[in-house]
């Protein structure tokens, strides 16, 4: 049982590093918000109900990812932001590890992959998400 209590502690944790994370990434222009906000939700969703709750019913931080979650998307600044961070850091860590083929590789296969996720995602756009007006009947 006190397993469960240590992987339940690390869960919250790691959600709520992963949440200050992703408030940082609203502000840093390179630094990906929806994707820590994801890892948020994953860790609170396997650790704590209360916490799972309040972050996606959140006014700031709940539309990341009940819009990806529902369908709808990533805005395009969240698919830019996402795709210069993971080219950064591949490129980085190609260059770190130096001329070893099989690593660059591999690092140059995932962010291939990522980038064609990312891609293939829907645009969230909030300007077309709210509902249309409809005429009301003029009174005689």
């Amino acid at each position: 049982m006190q397993d469960m209590d240590v992987r339940k502690a690390l869960l919250i944790f790691l959600g709520t590093v992963c949440v200050g994370l992703g408030v940082l990434g609203m502000f840093l222009p390179l630094m990906p918000t929806t994707v820590f906000l994801l890892l948020a939700a994953y860790c609170y969703s396997k650790s704590s109900d209360r916490f799972h709750t309040w972050l996606l019913n959140n006014r700031w931080l709940g539309k990341y990812i009940t819009t990806y979650k529902s369908g709808q998307g990533i805005t395009v600044r969240q698919k830019v932001t996402t795709l210069l961070t993971l080219w950064a850091s591949i490129g980085f860590s190609i260059w770190f590890v130096g001329g070893k083929f099989w690593v660059t590789l591999i690092l140059a296969a995932v962010a291939i992959g990522v980038t064609i996720h990312i891609l293939w995602l829907k645009t969230f756009r909030p300007e077309l998400s709210a509902e249309p007006l409809t005429a009301q009947p003029e009174e005689a």
